[in-house]
């Protein structure tokens, strides 16, 4: 058997440079080749020629990509997830191919960080060297304490990968704009610093040791939820170490094998975590990868939990946005257009709507807010016997996408702010959760707790 572990990671700025510079100037000449071969071609040949040449070089160009690992795999994912108002399809539909399960680097490259960040503590732990999963930015390894037999997971930075973000994302956004498909715009470079902070929120292993200790309080006194302990004494600022939890994937064949009462009983949980994140507490886990989630069956089949993972991407977001999100989510429970006019008011992005987009738009906030809807105003064929939204019949988020991508596509829509593309992806990787999951629920009933 092949081992493809890596001994290293391109990590020196000369040669990320080089490499991406080089993967650029393929791609733009290739670009070029295909506008002059295409210059006498009907009109609507060149824009279909255009389109399929960048398609491929989108893909050349994340191929590259992905052959560094590190930062430059997280911004190109990053920039899947929220640059759907700024970037061309065919890039993000590339983008999203970057794989966050990579190659692992060998032990022996990762022990002298261990070792520099434990200092004396090190011969406490009994780590394995065979990694439980690799991603872009860390390698994941199970130890367990010598004292007490304490199992315990190792969350470690791959080295050099928070040196290399601010350059990476320079040298990634460069790349794009050779295809000249980049808007230049404000919002544009708005939105590039949000994905620097985030980046730089994602290494920064002591505010995640913090955070994740933070939602632990949150939910210490609700049995449906497992946040792994943190052992401070351990952790540095390139290690993270926590109790080592178990469970299945969300995805996971057995999970979709459950009895129907299950499934809703986890996928309640999972949607009160959203209530919770804008009503009570101001925070919001703004990734909505599956991977952040572990279920743990009961034996009694009665008290399954969720294992909350990994809360890097845990964003504080202003109170004038989550006033916005309340105020505009009462309303919409009481299906008031008027209050929903009043929501928006004074928030930039919507005052500057064309009265005809505006509507629209409400038009769009009752369409995701269905599942929350009194019964009379849900479709008959997506509720059950007794009354409860069926996720997956619904097709949802589907028809959310469809109906957001027409009213992006107006010329009066302006690009919305970095924070309301947060909200906007928080939510569909919600309702995604629920379709996956064939969720059946009252909604209306769990929102009106928190109105």
């Amino acid at each position: 058997m092949v081992d493809d572990r890596l001994k290293r990671l391109k990590t020196g700025a000369f040669e990320r440079r080089f490499s991406i510079a080089k993967a650029s100037f393929v791609a733009g000449s290739r670009m070029a080749a295909s506008a002059a071969g295409s210059f006498f071609s009907a009109p609507e040949n060149r824009a279909s020629a255009r389109r399929q040449a960048l398609a491929e070089q989108a893909e050349y160009l994340v191929g590259e990509l992905g052959q560094l690992k590190g930062s430059v795999v997280k911004i190109g994912q990053m920039m899947a997830l929220y640059g759907e108002h700024f970037l061309p399809e065919e890039i993000t539909s590339a983008l999203h191919k970057l794989n966050d399960s990579t190659a692992s680097l060998e032990w022996a490259t990762l022990e002298p960080i261990v070792r520099e960040q434990l200092g004396d503590r090190f011969d406490d732990l009994i780590i394995n060297p065979e990694p439980l999963g690799a991603a872009s930015l860390a390698q994941v390894h199970r130890a367990k304490r010598r004292s007490d037999g304490a199992e315990m997971v190792l969350k470690i930075q791959y080295p050099g990968v928070a040196d290399a973000i601010d350059s990476d994302l320079n040298l990634v956004t460069s790349m794009l704009k050779l295809t000249r498909a980049v808007p230049q715009t404000r919002e544009f470079e708005d939105w590039l610093d949000e994905v620097r902070m985030m980046m730089h929120r994602e290494v920064n292993y002591p505010l995640e040791a913090e955070t994740t200790q933070l939602f632990g309080d949150y939910l210490k006194d609700d049995p449906r939820f497992i946040v792994p302990k943190i052992y401070p004494e351990y952790c540095g600022d390139k290690l993270i170490v926590m109790s080592f939890e178990t469970g299945v994937p969300v995805n996971s064949s057995i999970v979709m094998a459950l009895p129907q009462a299950r499934r809703d009983a986890i996928s309640l949980a999972a949607l009160e975590i959203c209530c919770r994140e804008v009503f009570v507490w101001g925070r919001l886990q703004t990734d909505p990868n599956f991977g952040n989630y572990l279920v743990k069956l009961s034996d009694d089949g009665e008290h399954d939990q969720i294992v909350l993972l990994d809360f890097g991407a845990v964003r504080d977001f202003p109170e004038e946005l989550l006033s916005l999100a309340r105020n505009l989510t009462r309303a919409c429970f009481n299906r008031d257009r008027q209050a929903m006019m009043a929501a928006m008011t004074g928030f930039r992005f919507l005052d500057n709507l064309q009265p005809n987009v505006r509507e629209g738009f409400l038009d769009l906030a009752l369409l995701a807010f269905e599942p929350f809807a009194a019964n009379e105003f849900v479709p008959a064929e997506i509720l059950n016997a007794d009354g409860h939204y069926c996720w997956a019949k619904s097709m949802l988020h589907k028809r959310a996408a469809t109906q957001a991508a027409r009213s992006a596509a107006s010329r009066h829509f302006s690009v919305p702010p970095k924070e309301f593309m947060f909200l906007s992806r928080k939510l569909m990787g919600a309702y995604t959760f629920m379709t996956v999951m064939n969720a059946q629920l009252d909604g209306r009933s769990l929102l009106a707790k928190y109105l």
